[in-house]
């Protein structure tokens, strides 16, 4: 796009220029994942086109309407003795220039030449902060034209349809045959709470199948206290005296309380 192409109330502002750019007819691109430089300067810059003016211009053309100004982004690649356009490319999205995956100062630009024709050009910078500088123009470029909210946007949209895509999977909790449910109810920590008990209720159930307290014993100063351990097993001869008695224990022998608030008074 040349000065004359342009209305005559259109206003132009520069983002970035540099004075001398290498231009290279690159190889078409092999992988997903971008384009590599190491090829553009083999074979002593084989490759290589010409070396150009770069810049990078912003036009602002008035509406009909008066109700405001379109605005557009062009890379141009210009003779730098003439100032003759040798192609642009139109910054319409982020993919129309890529950086090289291997080097910082060597891009990739999708330009549109005379009759429409298309092409990927190489262009790169022997300064590395004239390559800085050309980045940061184009990052101003995506945040006048909103390419980087249209991008996000573009991303979360494709995740939605990647999920609606997604079949639901249903799954089957029905028992097959020969399957069985076991269920373990732990009873841990949870204590019935007992119901008080009068005097004279002799009767009651609840104290009938209790279990009584530890045995106690006497310390110095009146104290009492729980036994610390178990006591030894009889030995033989009262084993064998005990096993002489009647086979039926009596009620006493299986714990039951007889005392005063007992059942059997």
């Amino acid at each position: 796009m040349s000065t004359s192409d342009l209305a005559p109330d259109t206003i132009q502002r520069v983002l970035f220029v540099a004075s001398s750019v290498h231009v290279y007819h690159i190889p078409p691109l092999t992988s997903t994942k971008g384009y590599s430089a190491a090829s553009w300067t083999a074979d002593n810059n084989k490759r290589q086109i010409f070396t150009a003016r770069v810049r990078i211009i912003e036009d602002a053309i008035p509406l009909p309407d008066g109700s405001g100004e379109k605005l557009s982004t062009n890379v141009l690649l210009e003779d730098p003795s003439n100032g003759q356009l040798f192609a642009a490319a139109p910054y319409t999205s982020p993919s129309a220039v890529e950086a090289a995956l291997d080097s910082s100062r060597f891009f990739a630009v999708r330009v549109v030449g005379e009759g429409g024709r298309k092409a990927v050009l190489g262009i790169g910078f022997e300064e590395r902060s004239e390559a800085i500088d050309f980045g940061i123009a184009l990052q101003e470029a995506r945040k006048i034209h909103h390419m980087d909210d249209v991008s996000a946007a573009d991303g979360k949209n494709r995740g939605k349809d990647l999920v609606a895509e997604k079949p639901e999977v249903k799954k089957d909790f029905s028992l097959k045959e020969g399957e069985t449910i076991h269920v373990d109810i732990g009873r841990q920590g949870r204590r019935r709470k007992e119901p008080e008990s009068s005097p004279g209720q002799g009767t009651d159930n609840q104290a009938l199948f209790s279990i009584g307290p530890p045995p106690y014993f006497e310390k110095e100063g009146g104290n009492h206290s729980a036994l610390p351990f178990l006591p030894p097993p009889p030995s033989g001869a009262k084993s064998e005296k005990r096993r002489s008695r009647t086979d039926t224990p009596s009620q006493a022998d299986l714990g039951f309380d007889d005392g005063e608030f007992g059942e059997f008074q």
